[in-house]
This record gives structure tokens, sequence and C-alpha cells, in this order.
């Protein structure tokens, strides 16, 4: 369930189920059934007001007001909007209600144990109106606990979007299938813990709407994880080059080289200009050096075919000299992931890096945060588009995949294929962190990985790791915990391929092991496969 529905497409499903026979009443009361069942575990007291929105989100507010009633809750309806002006199921919704319903107005919430917020759904346009936007303050003013339908009313669904304010939920219920909203900030802050309800919508429905954006989990690009061979070596995972800058400004580099070998690279190499070679060998071990000096030296550097990817950009400097090295760069065979100083020295000239961009074959990724982004792409404001559709236009302009970094990192590609992130903890917004995820981009790059699904991947695996250390995390902690949570994102097993593991003779085979061998390890070996 990696998909991400728009509210657009999410009607689509709703009519193909309708289609396919489903009655759209149904729908609803299944929904309604959903909201009750979760108002149930929420509710701190018996008394429970229903705001209902003049559309279908208001009917499941309906079908919840029902059952919740026939359950012994002391219910209150106030619907914004005349009872007369519903219209299809939300209508019938009413109608099997039967109760009393009254004006949605301010001053009749309160007194409320809980609020169900059925008031706009995902689809909502925003502005809202102003008597909405005085229900709305009214439910954050009121101290009761609040259950969101679909998504907190005054979020917008496509892109997370608020205008002016909007309610800040308990918890939300959504159905069949997660919207951009609902992991966009700053829509995300305000659901609280979301639960996703089957309604009865078959998945086949999303063969038809082809949705583009994903959540992005495990699920969506763990058939592409590099898994090595037994009988591989190190050049069959890749050689990763970083480019390091000059003494005093080597730190970035390391970090990135040592993120690239930490996530599976076979073969690191850090480029570094004389001045910097000595700083640089001082402290890397694993990582291989080699002496680069401008653009000349890493087109020399570059003659070695088996160098597959790159990153450069951190600790390079932003001035004319980092600008030779990326075009040097963009001129191999060698997929490469630009960041940091790279991206800033192109601020004057943007079109020039996409042109360059746009006459290579190998894969590019664009790794900019909000500021970086601004500096190349200062029309595409977050005051008129959402973070979303910011990286989409940009990763179709820039002709690479365009990762638009923050709590609610968006990886975009060129052909509009989008995936967000929501498990990076805040303890992440940490110096050098950014370096450590172009390196680990690097890394899955050089091992073949497509370039969509390596930065996705890249992604979820740096905020997991940073989850496994949280308080007092540094950037040289997060590469560390990569193999735990690469081996996490390919579902807990060893992903090396291994024929013959005990031919699956189970516990006979341990228990006839010779007495010397490490009888606790081949029980763990045995019952982890």
């Amino acid at each position: 369930m990696f998909e991400l529905l728009t509210p657009e497409e999410m009607g689509r499903c709703d009519r193909a189920a309708i289609a396919g026979g489903v009655p759209g009443i149904a729908l609803m009361e299944r929904a309604g059934a959903a909201v009750a069942d979760a108002a149930v575990g929420m509710a701190p007291g018996p008394s429970i007001a229903v705001l209902a929105g003049p559309g279908n989100n208001g009917g499941d507010g309906f079908v919840a007001a029902r059952i919740l009633r026939d359950r012994g809750f002391r219910i209150s309806v106030l619907l914004h909007g005349e009872r007369s002006a519903l219209r299809g199921d939300a209508a019938e919704a009413a109608r099997r209600f039967g109760g009393i319903v009254v004006p949605a107005r301010p001053e009749g919430l309160p007194g409320a144990d809980l609020i169900i917020d059925a008031l706009y759904g995902a689809g909502v346009r925003l502005p809202l109106p102003k008597d909405a936007m005085q229900l709305v303050e009214a439910v954050n003013a009121s101290g009761a606990r609040v259950l969101a339908v679909d998504l907190p009313s005054g979020v917008e669904g496509a892109g997370g979007r608020i205008s002016g304010s909007a309610v800040r939920a308990d918890a939300t219920i959504t159905f069949f299938r997660l919207k951009p909203g609902h992991l966009l900030f700053p829509g995300r802050g305000l659901c609280g813990p979301v639960r996703v309800a089957d309604i009865g919508i078959g998945a086949e429905t999303l063969a038809a709407v082809a949705p583009r954006t994903f959540h992005n989990v495990p699920a969506l690009w763990r058939e592409a994880l590099p898994k090595p061979a037994p009988d591989g070596h190190k050049y069959d995972r890749g050689h990763l080059l970083v480019l390091s800058g000059a003494a005093g400004r080597t730190g970035a580099a390391r970090l990135a080289a040592n993120a690239g070998l930490r996530i599976g690279a076979g073969l690191v190499t850090v480029a570094a200009p004389a001045d910097a070679m000595l700083e640089n060998a001082a402290q890397l071990t694993a990582v291989m050096l080699r002496l680069c000096e401008g653009a000349a030296g890493l087109a020399r550097v570059l003659e070695d075919r088996r160098i597959n990817a790159m990153v450069l950009g951190p600790g390079l400097g932003v001035d004319a000299a980092t600008v030779d090295l990326a075009e040097t760069a963009l001129e191999s065979g060698a997929a490469v992931a630009m960041d940091a100083d790279a991206l800033t020295s192109f601020r004057a000239q943007p079109d020039r890096l996409f042109e360059r961009i746009a006459r290579r074959s190998p894969e590019t990724v664009l790794t900019p945060h909000e500021g970086e982004f601004a500096r190349l792409f200062p029309d595409l404001a977050p005051a008129s588009m959402s973070k979303l559709d910011r990286a989409r236009v940009a990763a179709e302009r820039s002709g690479a995949v365009l990762l638009l970094k923050g709590a609610d990192t968006v990886v975009a590609a060129p052909d509009g294929r989008a995936a967000i992130a929501d498990n990076a903890p805040p303890y992440l917004a940490t110096a050098g962190a950014g370096d450590v995820l172009a390196g680990a981009i690097g890394g899955m790059l050089a091992q073949g990985m497509p370039v969509f699904e390596a930065t996705a991947a890249a992604v979820w695996v740096h905020g997991q790791a940073a989850r496994r250390r949280r308080p007092g995390l540094i950037a040289e902690d997060i590469a560390l915990e990569f193999g735990d949570a690469v081996e996490e994102a390919a579902g807990g097993r060893d992903r090396i391929s291994r024929p013959f593991v005990f031919e699956r003779q189970g516990a006979d085979a341990i228990e006839a092991a010779p007495r010397n061998t490490n009888i606790p390890a081949l029980k763990r070996a045995w019952w982890n496969w």
C-alpha cells in the first residue's frame, strides 16, 4: 500500500468501484463504520460532537453518528450548510441518521469529549470560507480530542498546504490509500497518527488510475536493492568517487565517502587537491585517496572506467572552479550525485547546468535543501506550489532526479514519479547529515541500482539509520547504522544469495554437528534463515 492518491485520483477509484458494482452508499457505510470504531477508541467520555460538512465527508460523519448513537454515546450533529442542500449518498446517510441536526456554530462545540471533524476532506479548496474558518478555530480552542475524517479540515489533500487555519487533530482516519497531504508538512503535523481503513475498493482500481506518487517505504524499491553474489568481488559492487575540498574543507567529502562505503559500494576513492592530501590521508583507511587538481586532474582520474558513480559538492567551495569540476563530471560515463556547493555554484546560470545534464545519458541526481533549491529554481516558490509539485517541475526542467530535502523529503523523477519520505527523525537536522545522504545515494548508484529507486532507498535508509541513534546524533553516527537499516529494508534477511544452508534439515542437522561447532550460532543462523 505504498501508492499515494490525490483527491482527484481517489475520486476516480471511488467511481471505478461503484461502476464495478459496489453502491456508493455501501462505501460510505463502511467509511462511517471505520470512523465510529476509531472514535470509540479515542473518546474519553460519552459526549461526541460530529461536525458534518456538505459533501461526502459529512456523509461519513452522519453514518458514524448513527452507529455511535446506537452504541450508547450521546451524539450531537452540527451541519455546516442546509440539510436540504445535501445530495446523493450524503443525503441518504443523513436520512438514515434520522436524528436532530443543528446548524454548525462555534458555540455548539464546547462540552464535547470528542469532536469528529467531518467538515471537509482531502478535496478541500483553499482558502476555507470565513464561517468554516470560524468553526475550525472553535474546534482548536475547544480542548476536546479531535478525530479527523480523511484529513483535518483546512489541509489540502494533494499537497499538505493550509491557508489560514486548519483543524489540529489527535488522530486521522482515511480510506483505501494515504494522500500526499498526510505526509507533507504543514498538513502532516496536524494529522496525528493516521489509520488507513479498507472500505471495499479493490486494489485493481489502481491500474486504471496509474498513480505516480508513492510513500517512500521499502516495498517501493525493495526488489531493486543490490544483492551481492556469493562469488562476487568488490568491483561487482561499483567504484564511487567523491571529490574533496581544499585543506580545511575536507570533512564533508569524508562523510560522503564513508557513507558510500557503508551502504555497500565495493570501492570508494576520495579525489583531493594537493593541499588536502595529508589532511585526508590522516583520517581515511578503507577509503582510498587520489590526487586531483582541478578539472583537468578530474578528467585524468576518470580515465579509470571502473569508476561508475561520483559525488561532488560537499566542501568544494562556491566558485568557477567548482563549475568546471561539475561540467567535467557530467561529461563522464559515471552516474553523478550533485550536492551543496556544486549546486550553488550554478545559481547565476542554472540553465547551463540543465543543458549539461540533458546532453548525458548516465543518471544524474540533484540533492538541494530549500535554500539551494531556491537558488536554482527561483520561480518555484513555496507560496505558489506544494513541495511535491515544486520537486516534480524541477525534475522535469533539470532532466535529473530531484531530491528536495526536509522532514518530508521528496524524490521526483523527470518522468513524473515521486516518493515522499516520513521516517526522518528531528535529530537528523544536524551538520553533515546531508553529506552522508549524498554519499549514500552515490553508494547505491555505484552498485547499479536504478536512479529513482537508488535515491529513494538512500533517503529511507538515511532516515531509518538516524532513528536508531536519536538524541545526541551526529553525522558520523548515521552511516554506522546503515547495515541494520539496509537489512531491515530487505525484509530482515541476509540479502546475499545462498544456494544452500543446512539443506533445510532443521534441528537434526544442528544437533548432529561436531562438538567444537558453535551450536548457539548455528541455531541463530538456522532460525534467521
